[in-house]
């Protein structure tokens, strides 16, 4: 069931994408009256799911659920059309058209997709504000995750700056993004009243982009030990845990802090434990069996110890900050990019398929995280696109930039067999993320 959930949720929001992608191709291609054949939500080789022809153009819903596709008359595409590029230019037809036609319609697919990343986001913040947890408001700072162990960062720390840069927000994520996009190489802490400077090296950076570390937190907000529920017929209430309970050990392990409890029964899975229990001036002793997902039947709460702050934004600013937000994402993912060519970021750790892509998802169908993954998509689908490669928008944008310069118009046999290389390009660059998957998995 969560994988149904997820494919759908990425079936969702491809064909947003897509579809509005492929009307940023249509709507300028109508306007200098060019006409479109086919306009496809997903694949229909040998078939349609759906298929209704108004006007001149055939609409249809494929039988292969990724992606989709507009046909344009007389334009070297997917479909490879050789008969009718054999016959003379109709005025009908994208061959026919003035160059900056061309590279307006070309370029439509990949605007819509930015404008759309713009939208989404500052939807986001307009109707969810921006939900931030202040350093300030982590009162016992933060408990440190294994890769956050090999930052040199501590339970109880709290990060002030990353680089040059401020932290004025407790946000691992912003601390990686600094470490790994912005190559920072230092980490200032505030430990024991005193502030610290951390040198980040090179290799632990290296680490943190490995695909398998990819989905790792840094570190969390630090909570006291409490038993909020106790399962009834679980093996803590079999022990005679109650909530409320104050636990101080674990076997000979101090207890004091949340994680450090789920650490303690982590490494005692499958095994019988002593809890040590605080009453009054009592300490009560239960031997409790811990399962092997080492857990005992408890529930703990963080309710009163950190207080999240929910900023509001009126429409207008909400616009800026959405625009802000698909700026910098697309600014990272350049210098991201840079850094594979630069073989800084491994290509095999960065690349995935569309199970990768599902995989980002929440099982439970979280509208929030659906909206702010199909803007970051819609962005990246952007800049995909425009990627000087043939058979993609860039590879087209770029020979039409020459015939606008140089007044020279590529040949229907060159624009063919460059499209044809492109393609095999993309479905290689495909079949190896697809791979990389299925590898991943077994």
């Amino acid at each position: 069931m969560e994988n149904m959930m997820l494919a759908l949720q990425m079936i969702l929001s491809l064909s947003i994408l897509v579809v509005l992608h492929e009307f940023g191709h249509y709507l300028p291609a109508k306007w200098f009256k060019t006409r479109v054949e086919k306009f496809y939500l997903f694949f229909d080789p040998y078939f349609s799911l759906y298929k209704k022809k108004i006007g001149e153009t055939e609409w249809g819903i494929g039988w292969i659920p990724f992606g989709g596709y507009v046909k344009i008359s007389g334009m070297i595409d997917e479909s490879m059309d050789k008969e009718q590029m054999q016959q003379p230019p109709q005025p009908w037809e994208f061959r026919s058209k003035k160059a900056w036609q061309r590279l307006i319609i070309m370029v439509g697919g990949v605007t819509v997709n930015f404008l759309l990343g713009i939208f989404i986001f500052s939807m986001i913040v307009f109707y969810w504000g921006e939900s931030y947890l202040s350093n300030e408001n982590v009162k016992y700072g933060m408990a440190v995750d294994s890769m956050g162990m090999k930052l040199g960062l501590l339970d109880g720390d709290k990060v002030l700056a990353v680089g040059q840069t401020k932290i004025e927000k407790f946000n691992p994520g912003l601390v990686s993004k600094e470490l790994i996009i912005n190559e920072a190489r230092t980490i200032e802490v505030s430990r024991n009243g005193e502030n610290v400077v951390l040198p980040v090296p090179d290799a632990v950076v290296a680490d943190m982009t490995k695909y398998e570390n990819k989905e790792k937190v840094l570190f969390y907000p630090r909570y006291k030990m409490n038993i909020d529920s106790v399962t009834p017929d679980g093996n803590a209430a079999k022990a005679g845990l109650r909530q409320g309970d104050e636990v101080i050990a674990v076997d000979s392990t101090p207890i004091a802090f949340q994680h450090e409890f789920k650490r303690a029964l982590f490494q005692a899975k499958g095994n019988l434990v002593k809890v040590l229990i605080l009453n009054g001036n009592d300490t009560l002793v239960k031997q409790v069996q811990v399962t092997d997902k080492g857990t005992i039947g408890i529930a703990m709460s963080s309710e009163g110890q950190v207080t999240p702050s929910v900023q509001k934004f009126g429409l207008g600013t909400s616009f800026a900050k959405g625009s802000t937000m698909a700026v910098g994402f697309l600014g990272d993912q350049l210098k991201a990019f840079g850094q594979i060519f630069s073989g800084k970021i491994k290509a095999k750790d960065s690349l995935g398929s569309v199970f990768s892509i599902a995989t980002m998802f929440d099982a439970s169908w979280n509208w929030r995280v659906f909206w702010n993954i199909t803007a970051s998509l819609s962005i990246l689908l952007a800049f995909f696109n425009l990627l000087p490669i043939p058979a993609l928008d860039g590879g087209y944008v770029v020979f039409l930039l020459w015939e606008v310069i140089t007044g020279k118009v590529p040949s229907d046999k060159f624009m063919e067999v460059v499209n044809y290389a492109g393609f095999i390009v993309l479905m290689g660059l495909m079949i190896f993320a697809l791979g990389l998957d299925i590898s991943r998995w077994f």
